[in-house]
């Protein structure tokens, strides 16, 4: 209720070793980047925070990197891009219905796509340049998106209440989703890995192997 997060090392017995202030609200979206560096924050006061390591201090809470106000409702669905380190997601809720695509080194928004519905979650493909998005009111579906050009490729319907959590295989390919109708499901919705869409190579036959060899 306090909008405070703390970040903790559990291996030190001071294990508080940042504590980041700015939501007014709920904080209920929280995404590390892959590289540790930056931290992104999403709350009920419709805000989201970039924040980074190298301006944090453990002796007073730090200070956000930028305070991103376009979201028009809660700020729940962020995904880094994989393949861009500085691109982030965000999706906001009912009131607002809009992916949004964020350059983190300069606070710029690249994009905004209205989508119709509240954004619960975002994921993107490991292996393609897609972002898999859930929602809510009034279908309860999964949408898959090309990206730049935000192409609906797909939607996934089968939910009957809001899908607020998705989950990606190790191999990229399967995304589980999670939703209030308390159920589980499980989509094969990224496709092939690149290591097993590629056939293997034909061996040549060679001459006369048909017949034993001497040695």
């Amino acid at each position: 209720m306090d909008g405070q997060i703390i970040n903790n090392d559990v291996r030190v017995r001071a294990h508080i070793v940042e504590t980041y202030r700015g939501h007014h609200q709920e904080v209920c979206g929280l995404k590390w980047a892959a590289s540790g560096q930056q931290l992104a924050s999403g709350g009920n006061d419709n805000l989201l925070h970039i924040w980074d390591r190298s301006m944090a201090s453990s002796n007073a809470p730090t200070q956000w990197l930028h305070r991103l106000e376009d979201h028009t409702a809660a700020v729940k669905a962020l995904a880094w891009c994989p393949f861009q380190g500085n691109l982030l997601a965000s999706g906001g809720g009912g009131g607002d219905r809009c992916i949004k695509f964020w350059n983190t080194h300069t606070g710029a928004c690249l994009n905004s796509v209205d989508t119709g519905s509240q954004v619960c979650a975002l994921l993107w493909n490991k292996n393609e340049r897609e972002l898999l998005s859930s929602h809510g009111f009034t279908q309860n579906q999964l949408t898959l998106w090309k990206y730049p050009s935000m192409v609906k490729i797909a939607e996934l319907t089968g939910h009957t209440s809001r899908v607020l959590f998705m989950a990606q295989s190790p191999d990229g390919c399967t995304v589980a989703s999670a939703a209030g109708d308390e159920t589980l499901r499980f989509w094969n919705v990224f496709g092939t890995p690149p290591e097993m869409a590629k056939p293997a190579p034909k061996m040549s036959a060679e001459p006369f192997a048909h017949l034993n060899r001497i040695r």
